[in-house]
């Protein structure tokens, strides 16, 4: 009995024991429990509505508006135009097919854009892409009403770019498109901004060059969502900042004026304002219209524009090399007379060839001028007189001349490919053709044949210097919001002003002797004279038993076989105020083709519009008369200056 006491005692011991342990654990557990959910709801109650937040609210970047750009003017040649687009959120949209389907009930999808939808999906499920592009307001509200039944997708209103003068500011402005993968890989660190379905960003020329400036700085909005992923309100907002807007130097009219005067002609020209260095027009024909590309364009209409003879792609105006033909023989007999090798009245025969190392070197005058000096061979345009020159100078003072002049000088430029040309030198060649130079070398450079190649701005950049015994250099941009750059005027080229008159005396007699070169297309208003230089530069080789027959006449050769046509010119002769350069690519001659281009186009950038018929020669009045008046109705009303707009 005694003893079954003392077991229950001890069992009552070890169950009081138990109960203790067991107590104190679940307090212990409980207390622990308290404290993580002291820690939870207390100490990271922060952090937990930050998660929650961002389960409901979605921040988003907003594109800031691109920089519009205008001409000297201010006529707006670039601004930015509504588009309505329809994105998708892969993450959001859950059963993306099913999504699409749905979408396709709504609105018509192209199925290009779907595919190429379905291919950026696959590269990334975390950002947006565009399912339709350009969609007209009645489709974008079907699909804003029934965004409940349609997960991930949203409707957005956007800008997109718009050229309204098309084409005669293609080459200049280039064009914006789509972010590609190939833009991204060129980037280290991209901009956010790039990760946004189909931003736009400058492609080529100026719209690449200056893709800094125009871009602008994204905002930011932050929405709330329901659990369907429909935006509920927008909680607040930081604006970005707009990309800025840039003036360029280039008038409109004159612009368009020269883009309907080579209508037809594979050809450029660029007008240099002789002061400033102001590029008042530069444009190369054919153009094509910007606003496909930004579209997107289709592969007929790419096909059609690669395909085309006359290369409406390419700048000619500053990416076009040609071997600059006669317009380069100031830039010889100057380099003579700097040099001491010439003086002005120094005279050359011409018997219609010279003899240099057993080979004979050809006058385009085959009877020969006779004896000839400075001014004469420049206004009759002598071959044989500037090969003696070549002799005489060699071809490394011309090559320095020419680079004085802006020949064989990548222009600093914000457009795409400004070529450089070339002047060739003895170390040139040595490098880059493994050969040494030769004496034929430097004749046929002398009159801007064999290796010498310049672009039409090169031209008008000599020109400039020539006419006004300073470095000019070329400006596109006028301001960036409003705020001046700074001009081309440049300094002093430390010339001999004795040997610049002698030469512009000789171009003034080209336009003005009725000995001269460009005489028909001479300016007859008092005080308007032109001065300039003629130039025809060869794309074929002219064999010995051709020129025994007699060498065959442009008209007689395909299109790609004539010599291309060329002409220089500055206006007003005696005070310049605009230098100009033409090109028309297998035109023929340059005294008979560009010539009347170039006198046309002088004029009206002098008067700023149609001149007067006094300016012109009496027998090619009622010519110009019908002339004007079929270019008027060719060319676009531009309107007034976007601060005139209502």
């Amino acid at each position: 009995m005694k003893r079954a006491s003392q077991d229950s005692v001890r069992s009552q011991k070890r169950i009081t024991r138990r109960g203790l342990m067991l107590g104190a654990g679940q307090a212990g557990f409980m207390g622990l429990l308290a404290w993580r959910m002291r820690h939870l709801q207390v100490d990271q109650a922060d952090q937990f509505r930050l998660l929650a937040d961002e389960n409901r609210i979605k921040i988003r970047l907003i594109p800031p508006a691109r920089g519009q750009i205008f001409d000297r003017n201010g006529l707006v040649v670039a601004e930015n135009v509504p588009s309505y687009r329809i994105i998708l959120e892969r993450e959001e949209a859950g059963d993306v097919e099913d999504t699409l389907a749905r979408l396709g009930q709504l609105i018509e999808l192209d199925p290009e854009e779907l595919e190429r939808a379905r291919e950026e999906m696959r590269r990334s499920r975390i950002h947006p892409v565009t399912i339709a592009d350009r969609v007209s307001w009645a489709e974008l509200s079907r699909v804003a009403v029934n965004a409940p039944a349609l997960p991930g997708v949203r409707p957005e209103v956007g800008l997109s770019r718009r050229y309204p003068m098309e084409q005669e500011y293609a080459h200049v402005l280039g064009y914006v498109g789509a972010v590609s993968e190939k833009d991204l890989e060129k980037i280290d660190a991209p901009d956010q901004l790039l990760l946004i379905p189909r931003f736009q960003i400058g492609k080529i020329g100026l719209e690449a060059r200056r893709e800094d400036i125009l871009r602008g700085k994204a905002g930011t909005k932050r929405v709330e969502q329901n659990a369907a992923g429909r935006v509920m309100r927008e909680l607040d907002r930081r604006e970005g900042q707009p990309g800025k807007d840039i003036q360029i130097t280039t008038d409109s009219h004159l612009q368009s004026y020269i883009h309907a005067r080579l209508k037809g002609e594979s050809a450029a020209t660029v007008v240099l304002d002789c002061d400033s260095g102001d590029i008042l027009a530069t444009v190369s024909t054919p153009g094509f219209d910007s606003n496909l590309f930004v579209r997107g364009i289709s592969v007929a209409d790419y096909k059609a524009l690669l395909e085309n003879k006359y290369r409406p792609l390419p700048n000619k105006a500053v990416q076009g090399v040609y071997p600059p033909g006669s317009t380069f023989k100031m830039v010889t007999a100057l380099a003579a007379l700097e040099g001491g090798q010439a003086r002005a009245e120094d005279t050359v025969h011409c018997p219609g060839h010279l003899e240099v190392s057993g080979r004979k070197f050809h006058c385009w005058k085959r009877g020969g001028h006779g004896n000839m000096n400075l001014g004469s061979a420049l206004r009759e345009s002598c071959d044989v007189y500037f090969y003696e020159m070549a002799m005489r100078t060699g071809i490394e003072r011309i090559s320095d001349m020419a680079h004085k002049l802006g020949m064989g000088v990548e222009h600093d430029l914000p457009m795409t490919s400004v070529a450089a040309g070339l002047i060739p030198t003895k170390e040139w060649k040595r490098k880059a053709r493994g050969a040494e130079w030769v004496i034929g070398d430097s004749v046929n450079a002398s009159i801007g044949q064999g290796f010498v190649l310049t672009s039409p701005l090169q031209l008008a950049v000599m020109t400039a210097r020539l006419a006004t015994g300073r470095a000019v250099a070329p400006r596109l941009i006028k301001s960036i919001d409003a705020i001046e750059e700074p001009t081309g005027h440049g300094e002093d080229l430390g010339l001999n002003q004795n040997n610049l008159r002698n030469i512009r005396r000789a171009m003034y007699d080209v336009s003005n002797n009725k000995r001269g070169t460009a005489y028909r297309s001479r300016v007859v208003a008092e005080g308007m004279e032109m001065a300039a230089k003629t130039g025809t530069s060869q794309v074929r080789n002219i064999t010995a038993a051709e020129r025994a027959q007699g060498v065959r006449s442009n008209d007689d050769l395909p299109w790609d076989r004539r010599d291309h046509a060329l002409i220089v010119t500055y206006a007003p002769a005696v005070a310049p105020k605009v230098a100009v350069a033409v090109v028309v690519e297998h035109g023929g001659g340059g005294s008979s083709v560009a010539g009347p281009i170039a006198r046309d186009v002088t004029l009206q950038a002098l008067y700023k519009g149609d001149p007067p018929l006094t300016a012109y020669p009496a027998a090619d009045r009622e010519h110009i008369r019908l002339q004007q008046e079929r270019l008027r109705e060719a060319r676009p009303d531009h309107g007034q200056p976007a601060s005139d707009r209502a």
